[in-house]
């Protein structure tokens, strides 16, 4: 990401759907896989990608919430 980069900021989290999520943190670790990135821009997209795992993390949580109250309530 080079300061022209930074110009289009990726969407708020708060935004973002599982599967976008998900499809945005697998193309941030294949960036930084990928190598050739600046300090500062590994820095940046490691937190963003740390940003999309908790995101990911809480959309399935609340999914298993969600099936386990439903279970509770089918029985």
């Amino acid at each position: 990401m080079t300061k022209t980069d930074s110009a289009a900021e990726p969407p708020q989290a708060e935004n973002l759907g599982y599967e976008q999520a998900r499809d945005e943190l697998a193309e941030v670790v294949k960036r930084l896989e990928s190598g050739g990135l600046t300090l500062e821009q590994s820095l940046t997209l490691w937190e963003r990608g740390e940003m999309l795992a908790d995101l990911c993390q809480k959309w399935l949580d609340d999914a298993r919430l969600k099936l386990d109250k439903a279970s509770k309530d089918n029985r």
